[in-house]
């Protein structure tokens, strides 16, 4: 629409003081002509736009000439920025308005608050697809020490307890940036050039280095993000276990797979039926042959589904049974 195209021209404009016709032209998907006659009805209508004649000429308006179209203070300027993944847009069909919607914004905000805006955009994002495994709820962290170091492009050294053994390790880190995905905080960041992934609830502690940060060139959170989303993504599909434990054995049981937990610790769950002191558990592990540590809990805990991991123990008891039948050690 044309008053789409003037309101994009006369933002621009008031973004980057003079534009040449052939960049509006291409900007907005449209001729020359139409970008000079949108430019002498812009004229009519009282904006003080003028054209330079010339091999650096171009469109330009009257020097301290500004309107403000949104009245946006600073935080609310950068909230608009803090971006949804690209993904989120495309799937809507609405990836190229969604960065022309940008462009106008940021265009229409003032001065000062560019630049905050700007970095938001590169700073922060918002992932709202589904873990493909699921997603297990987290508490909100406190996020100020690591956004302030995001937003100063400065060093962080961490202490971060690994979700797969529970140890706690330090890390000196050059971040790009947070992620949201599905209420769960992640910090990307680089370890020694190495891209990698730290969930903000397992952050024990932080501290921001009087060091700048130093990420690999041309890199940017959206990229780094999406290469690790894809890391994890790409890994086979987890197989899902539900076990029958006794509710005195809950919480050893919890302590020694609380990585594997398919959602919530089941606290206060109910009993199971007829067996009141007994509560299920649902767990994912990364293939049957992982799964068989279950086995170590036996005959207490009782894997209900799947079968085939059934069978399997099964197999592995009566291999067992045979290796101990006899009542002296050795072959």
């Amino acid at each position: 629409m044309k008053s789409d195209r003037l309101l994009s021209i006369l933002l621009l404009l008031q973004t980057r003081g003079q534009v040449p016709a052939a960049e509006l032209a291409e900007r907005l998907k449209v001729s020359v002509r139409t970008v000079m006659r949108d430019v002498e009805a812009l004229s009519a209508a009282g904006v003080p736009v003028y054209t330079i004649r010339g091999p650096h000429g171009g469109i330009a308006l009257l020097p301290g000439y500004r309107t403000d179209v949104t009245g946006l203070t600073a935080d609310e300027a950068r909230s608009l920025f803090v971006l949804l993944s690209d993904d989120a847009h495309a799937d809507l069909g609405l990836g190229q308005a969604f960065g022309s919607a940008l462009r106008k914004l940021m265009a229409a905000l003032p001065a000062p608050h560019r630049p905050e805006a700007d970095l938001a955009s590169r700073r922060v994002l918002i992932d709202p697809a589904r873990w493909r495994g699921g997603h297990t709820a987290t508490p909100v962290p406190d996020l100020s020490l690591l956004q302030q170091a995001v937003f100063t492009d400065r060093r962080l050294r961490l202490r971060y307890r690994h979700g797969r053994d529970s140890r706690a390790r330090s890390y000196t880190l050059d971040p790009y940036g947070l992620v949201n995905k599905v209420g769960a905080w992640y910090l990307v960041a680089d370890h020694r050039g190495t891209p990698a992934l730290f969930r903000v609830d397992r952050v024990q502690s932080a501290g921001i280095l009087d060091e700048p940060v130093q990420r690999r060139e041309g890199l940017e959170l959206a990229d780094v993000w999406e290469l690790l989303r894809r890391r994890i993504e790409d890994i086979p599909t987890p197989l899902h276990v539900t076990v029958e434990i006794p509710r005195r054995l809950l919480g050893k049981f919890l302590r020694i797979h609380q990585t594997d937990l398919a959602g919530p610790p089941p606290a206060d769950a109910p009993g199971t039926g007829d067996h009141p002191d007994r509560v299920r558990v649902d767990l994912a592990f990364p293939s049957l042959t992982a799964a068989e540590v279950l086995l170590g809990f036996a005959p207490d805990v009782e894997v209900m589904t799947p079968p085939e991991l059934r069978r399997a123990l099964a197999h592995r008891a009566t291999q067992a049974a045979s290796l101990y039948a006899t009542s002296s050690g050795g072959r």
